[in-house]
């Protein structure tokens, strides 16, 4: 399993200390510094089971400074943006080879433990 992990986000960390408990194996991925490729967030979006739009975190500063408005991008557009302000992606991400969650809240995640 991959975590996708934010370690300054209070629900990343709260995710983080679950994973620690549950003895699984897992690889953490700082997704703000460590580069994700369009492939690579192509299939979490797939294995979330969800559109782009609903990876973007709407309420970052970053979309307002930078005149970015995505609810009129397409998916391909939405992920290029993501993939350009990481930051926008919400978190955390917890991967499998076949599967994928968001841990908002933190507890989503035992979904997968």
């Amino acid at each position: 399993m991959i975590y996708y992990h934010n370690p300054r986000c209070s629900k990343s960390r709260e995710g983080l200390r679950l994973l620690e408990n549950c003895k699984k194996d897992f690889k953490i991925k700082l997704y703000l510094s460590e580069k994700i490729t369009f492939a690579e967030l192509t299939e979490i979006i797939q294995k979330l089971k969800i559109k782009p739009i609903e990876l973007v975190r709407t309420k970052e500063k970053i979309l307002k400074e930078n005149n970015i408005n995505v609810a009129g991008m397409s998916d391909k557009q939405i992920i290029n943006i993501l993939l350009k302000f990481p930051i926008l992606i919400e978190r955390p991400i917890l991967i499998s080879d076949k599967e994928a969650i968001l841990g908002r809240p933190p507890e989503n995640l035992k979904a997968m433990l």
